[in-house]
């Protein structure tokens, strides 16, 4: 069994969505659709004084969703692990829908959990 962890970056996003929880709980519950996750509980918020950003983490049954945003600099950062194999998602539309951002970056990693054997005769 292998997971799959996304590092995504979005930039030339609306301050204001940065800037708001409802825009970006609105991104978590998009995300959470889209992507067939398992919520547990509810998201955790935490707002910067102004100008500053927010961060927020939701765990889920398959991991977490975590996002801190940088209104300063108009981005984003999201992070999504999931423990069991997930199909991809469309990051740079989803961003540009959810974020209004002009670029994402978007990095995928593959999580095995066990060791790897190499067959070396």
């Amino acid at each position: 069994m292998n997971g799959r962890e996304w590092l995504v970056e979005a930039f030339g996003c609306e301050v204001e969505r940065l800037t708001r929880v409802s825009s970006l709980q609105t991104m978590f519950d998009a995300l959470v659709r889209e992507l067939d996750l398992h919520p547990v509980g509810e998201p955790i918020w935490h707002q910067f004084p102004t100008p500053g950003g927010i961060t927020g983490m939701w765990l889920l049954a398959e991991s977490h969703l975590t996002v801190h945003t940088f209104p300063e600099f108009e981005s984003a950062c999201i992070n999504l692990f999931c423990c069991t194999p997930r199909r991809d998602c469309d990051w740079t539309q989803q961003m540009a829908d959810l974020l209004r951002a002009s670029s994402t970056t978007v990095r995928v990693v593959e999580r095995a959990y066990g060791p790897v054997v190499l067959n070396v005769p």
